[in-house]
Formats: C-alpha cells, sequence, structure tokens
C-alpha cells in the first residue's frame, strides 16, 4: 500500500525543529559531512522477497496478519519501505517462491516502485511439487548424476528469470552436506559440486555475476560442502572472473571474526556480497545490529578502508542485502530496524580517521588505533542517517510513522489476519 508524500512531509514537520538542533550539533564535528551525507543517500539495501511474511522456526510458524499473499504484494511492500526510508531501493526475488506471472508487467510495476531487481536466489534445499529427484541427500554434491542436472538446470532457469528482469547477479546457497561421519565422501561431493557449478557459470551472461555463499551448519550437521569462506573462495576462484563469496553474517561459527574474513577476500577482489543479520548462537537470522552493534561496525571499517583502497564504489560495487527470519516481530518494522542499524554502521565507518588509524597501526600504538576506531563507533550518527533520509526526501523517524499510521492495521483489513506469505 502506498504512503503519500504529504503524510511523510506533515510527519518531518513534527519533528523537524528536533532533528535540526541534533544535526547541527553532530554535524560541527564531522569536517566532511556532506561528502558522508551523498554516500548515505546513495546507499541502498535489497530487501528479499522472503523477508516480508513472518518467520518461523522447525518448531512453529505464527502469522501476524496481513502479510503479501503474491509477488505484487510483496513488490507494494518493500515499495512501503522504501517510501519511508529511501534506502530500500532493490527486491531480491527467490525462484521459485516468487515467478512472475507477466515479466513485462513485473518489470513495469517495479518502474511505477522505483524498484530494481538485485540478485536472484536459486533453491535446491528443499523438493518442490511435481519435482522428479528428491534433494533429500544433496543437490550439486548427490551421487546421482540425475539428481545434480536437475539441480543445474533449476539454476540455469532462475538465471533466466533474472535475466527477464534485469537482475545482473545470481546467489547458490547449497544446503548440500552430511549429518553422520561416512555419510559422504569428501572429495566426490566437492568436485560434483564443483562441475556442477561451472555448468551453471557456463550460462551466466557476460555482464553477470554469481555469488556462492557458505554456511557452517544446518541443515547438514557433520559436513556442509560449502561450509566455509575458504571453500566458497575456492570454488570461485576456480569458476573465474564472474565468481564471488557472499557472506551472510550469521553463517559462520560462534566468535568467527568476520571481519577479518571481509578483509582478506576484498584484498583478493572476490567479496561479492552480504546477507545481513544478527545472531547470538548461530544462524539466528536475527534483527541487524541488535545483538553485536560493534562487529556489524568493524565490518563496515574494513569496508570502507578496503573499497576506498581500492577505488571502488560503496553503493553499487557489492550487493547489500538483508536476510533475516523474523519470528515475533512485525516483518516490516524488523526490516526498518535492520536498515537503521546498516546505515548506523556505515556512517560510523565512514568516520574512521583512516590516515590516523593506519598511522597507530604502523607505530604498534594499540591503544590509539583502539581509540581512534571507538571514538567513531561512539559518536551518535543517527542524526546524520536522519539527514540523509531527509534530503532523500524519506521521513526522519520511519517506525514511527508506520506505527501512526496504523500501517500493519491497514495491511490486515486490506489482505486478511491469516494470510501466509509464499515460500513460508
Amino acid at each position: 500500500m502506498p504512503i503519500e508524500k504529504n503524510l511523510i512531509a506533515a510527519h518531518n514537520d513534527q519533528l523537524l525543529a528536533q532533528h535540526t538542533r541534533r544535526f547541527e550539533f553532530v554535524a560541527e564535528n564531522i569536517p566532511d559531512v556532506k561528502s558522508i551525507l551523498e554516500k548515505l543517500k546513495a546507499f541502498q539495501i535489497a530487501i528479499p522477497s522472503w523477508a516480508l511474511g513472518t518467520g518461523g522456526t522447525r518448531f512453529g510458524r505464527f502469522s501476524g496478519g496481513g502479510e503479501p499473499r503474491n509477488l505484487e504484494e510483496k513488490m507494494a511492500d518493500v515499495a512501503l519501505l522504501h517510501k519511508l526510508n529511501r534506502s530500500s531501493g532493490a527486491i531480491s526475488l527467490h525462484i521459485p517462491w516468487d515467478i512472475p506471472s507477466d515479466h513485462a508487467k513485473t518489470r513495469s510495476l517495479a518502474a511505477e516502485y522505483d524498484l530494481r531487481f538485485d540478485a536472484v536466489n536459486s533453491n535446491t534445499f528443499q523438493d518442490q511439487p511435481g519435482q522428479k529427484h528428491s534433494y533429500k541427500f544433496g543437490s550439486l554434491q548427490h551421487v546421482n548424476r540425475d539428481v545434480r542436472k536437475q539441480a543445474i538446470d533449476h539454476n540455469i532457469e532462475v538465471i533466466k528469470q533474472g535475466v527477464e528482469l534485469g537482475s545482473k547477479s545470481l546467489t547458490v546457497w547449497l544446503s548440500d552436506g552430511s549429518c553422520f561421519p561416512g555419510q559422504l565422501n569428501f572429495r566426490k561431493a566437492f568436485q560434483n559440486t564443483l562441475e556442477g557449478l561451472q555448468e551453471i557459470y557456463a550460462a551466466l551472461p557476460a555482464d553477470w555475476k554469481v555469488f556462492v555463499e557458505y554456511k557452517a551448519f544446518e541443515p547438514n550437521f557433520y559436513s556442509m560442502t560449502v561450509g566455509d569462506w575458504g571453500q566458497s573462495l575456492l570454488y570461485a576462484n576456480k569458476l573465474g572472473d564472474q565468481a564471488y563469496t557472499l557472506v551472510d553474517l550469521g553463517h559462520h561459527l560462534p566468535n568467527a571474526n568476520i571481519q577479518q574474513i571481509v578483509a582478506l577476500l576484498l584484498g583478493e577482489g572476490k567479496l561479492g556480497g552480504f546477507h545481513f543479520n544478527d545472531s547470538k548462537y548461530g544462524d539466528d537470522d536475527l534483527t541487524v545490529g541488535s545483538i553485536d552493534p560493534y562487529q556489524l561496525f568493524l565490518i563496515f571499517n574494513e569496508l570502507v578502508e578496503g573499497m576506498d583502497a581500492r577505488g571502488m564504489n560503496h553503493a553499487n560495487d557489492l550487493g547489500w542485502m538483508i536476510d533475516a527470519s523474523h519470528n515475533v516481530k512485525d516483518p516490516l518494522e524488523d526490516l526498518l530496524q535492520s536498515v537503521e542499524a546498516i546505515m548506523i554502521a556505515y556512517a560510523q565507518a565512514l568516520l574512521v580517521d583512516t590516515k590516523a588509524l593506519q598511522a597507530a597501526q604502523e607505530a604498534n600504538d594499540v591503544a590509539k588505533a583502539q581509540e581512534i576506531l571507538q571514538q567513531a563507533y561512539r559518536t551518535d550518527v543517527r542524526p546524520v542517517v536522519a539527514e540523509a533520509r531527509l534530503q532523500n526526501e524519506a521521513a526522519l523517524a520511519p517506525l514511527q510513522l508506520f506505527r501512526d499510521q496504523k500501517i500493519r492495521e491497514q495491511l490486515i483489513k486490506l489482505r486478511g489476519e491469516k494470510t501466509v506469505a509464499t515460500g513460508l
């Protein structure tokens, strides 16, 4: 459902005086605040089509009502988010959960909403209705060539769907692995997977990328065939220049140094993008920045430093997407909070005095290096992020406006109490 510009303007008018005082106070101590604002205004985070409904666990799922019942309603929800924050201008589709019935109409609707299509995502971790071969024991790793061929064909079909929509990348996440010692020949599983990925890679258009996503565990618990960044990097290097590693923040073992992984992948020119979320124990898929915001800042610090060192465009040269499953929150509220957390961490990283930090590192001045980082992290950049929204004609306080306008209640009236988003 659309939210009118006049509602956003009225909302901003009510908060403008207070916001202006806060912004001017912070901006006074930021020498290049205009440059930072321009970078924030350009930065966009893709919203996955599956995150717009209430998530769940293997124990149950509790619908919040008013969920989008089809792709068109999912696009409307992303458009709503984008109207509120002007930082959610892309949607990422999961095939076959969301297949357009008419690509031309879908592209036209996206243009009307000022949305683009981010990476398309394949699905070989579930058996679909009418599917000939089961993925119970894997897809691209499977001992049966027919199963592997089915998974390859699906990924190529996903590429074709993406081409019709104007997407430029394919994300491949494989649940392949084993649950018990002896179940799987690791070398053969790796080789089978590589050969399958090579066939998929050969089908990529020349201007496309493929992202190989990894995960430490789940649904398999003894081994995962793409279990960490090293395995993903092996595949990406063997595939070619259009293949990259994709980092999901929840797909690591506890206490993994994700910021170091990010730095090394950037150095190799093989970091493709991110799936943002947060976790306490594993792949918890919690709201971005809700558990460890300092780690999120440290990751962005490595990103900003590494991308700047290579002359990369912050907004366009990597893929940025949220990948969360919210089983107790309103999905749209959760996404608004996640985007805000990402923008805050990015803004804080832009504040880091990189030259001073490098000098401290070269001098082995450990305390000074820590102070430089924490000075940026402890700066309240929320007024700066809000000012970027204001200049983009978005809401100063998106979540507050969402609640003030009772948007979820309106969606429930429009769609019903017991709707279930496709793919959940």
